[in-house]
């Protein structure tokens, strides 16, 4: 309720400036973006963040607040502060790669993903596709936590080829991490190379993305924004740094989570997407295939990236068009870009220290995109409930 009641105080003082300023000199105003993200902090939605933002091809915002931790005492973050970016490896490397892999005929949408993980196949998985594990409507369940009953990558991937649906392929929308370990497996399976190897060589190094890997050695530890501490790991084996147990167990590359960033390299691979695949002179992709990979469907997601829903609520905020895509990290990551307004907000943050029972920037990533919008003077006027 609290931030509530600021986003409201804010917006309305943002119309006012609005209202005074000549429009030339409003538009790039970001003094209220700053005051959002400064008053999340203090009301403990995270310790600390790093936000990017790129309109019309130029970076116009890139700044960063807070600390590592809530600790006075603690390093203040900066813009090369190093985040884990959870699911947004969903998105940023495993998509990234398959959109190669299938439009240089490595891989087939419509293949069942047993063509290339035979086992797979088991208990009526068979017709299963790789295009259905990226729309999320495999019929696989959500979240399995594999340390209580696997203690390696082998007996993982084993327990989901003997696992059964929760739904016929193709038939119900439901998130699953299971899917993406499944593309990460594939992409390995038919390039012979790890999946950090692959990013790294197609897209990483080639984009200048140094600050952009699997497993960061502890050299940079006191660069990488701290995430709760995992009180389950059963395993005496050294536990890998990211966050999410299962990336952890798979030696922290996989295919929903284990990629660490900055918002700089982000922005670089996000201009990349914006510029129809292309970056100084180099095809990423085709601007055919990303037209394919972020077309809606009857699905509401995209192949790898969430769509902005045209009705109801929306982490990208109220004024983000219908066409936006996107991707949201567990952590307190999110990437949106609005192709219809050149628009691109990056968001890092580790909100999951000291604890993931912390859920407020729920409420905080609309009102920072809504905010986003109305400094670059996108939105004329806004209707405000009178304030209390």
């Amino acid at each position: 309720m609290q931030l509530l009641r600021f986003a409201i105080a804010s917006c309305m003082i943002l119309a006012a400036l609005t209202l005074s300023i000549p429009e030339e000199l409003s538009a790039y105003n970001f003094k209220p973006l700053e005051a959002v993200v400064e008053h999340a902090i203090s009301d403990t939605v995270f310790p600390g963040a790093s936000l990017a933002v790129l309109y019309k091809g130029k970076v116009v915002f890139h700044k960063a607040f807070g600390r590592m931790t809530y600790s006075p005492k603690s390093a203040a973050v900066d813009t090369t502060t190093i985040y884990d970016l959870a699911s947004l490896t969903k998105a940023v490397v495993t998509t990234s790669i398959v959109m190669q892999l299938v439009e240089r005929d490595s891989l087939s949408l419509r293949a069942p993903v047993a063509r290339y993980l035979p086992d797979f196949a088991k208990n009526g998985k068979g017709k299963v596709t790789i295009e259905q594990l990226l729309r999320h409507t495999s019929g696989l369940r959500a979240h399995t936590y594999f340390s209580k009953s696997c203690t390696t990558p082998k007996e993982l991937f084993n327990a989901i080829a003997a696992d059964t649906l929760l739904s016929a392929p193709g038939k119900t929308t439901l998130y699953s991490d299971l899917g993406f370990m499944l593309l990460g497996k594939i992409v390995e399976t038919i390039t012979g190379k790890s999946l950090a190897s692959n990013f790294h060589e197609r897209f990483a190094t080639p984009l200048g993305m140094k600050s952009t890997m699997f497993t960061p050695p502890p050299s940079l530890i006191p660069r990488i924004a701290p995430v709760e501490k995992d009180t389950l790991w059963p395993f005496r084996k050294e536990r890998p740094l990211v966050h999410d147990q299962n990336a952890a167990l798979l030696g922290g590359v996989a295919g929903h989570a284990g990629l660490y960033a900055t918002t700089g390299d982000l922005l670089l691979m996000t201009a990349m997407m914006m510029n129809d695949g292309s970056r100084n002179g180099q095809v990423y992709f085709r601007p055919a295939t990303l037209r394919t990979f972020l077309a809606r469907s009857n699905s509401p997601r995209a192949l790898g990236w969430d769509l902005r829903s045209p009705e109801g609520h929306s982490s990208a905020g109220d004024f983000f068009s219908n066409s936006s895509y996107g991707h949201l990290g567990f952590t307190g990551t999110s990437i949106w870009i609005d192709p219809e307004k050149k628009l691109a907000v990056i968001l890092l943050s580790n909100r999951v220290y000291p604890t993931s029972d912390n859920i407020k920037i729920r409420t905080f990533r609309p009102l920072l995109h809504n905010t986003v919008v109305q400094c670059l003077g996108l939105v004329r006027q806004t209707n405000l409930p009178s304030a209390q």
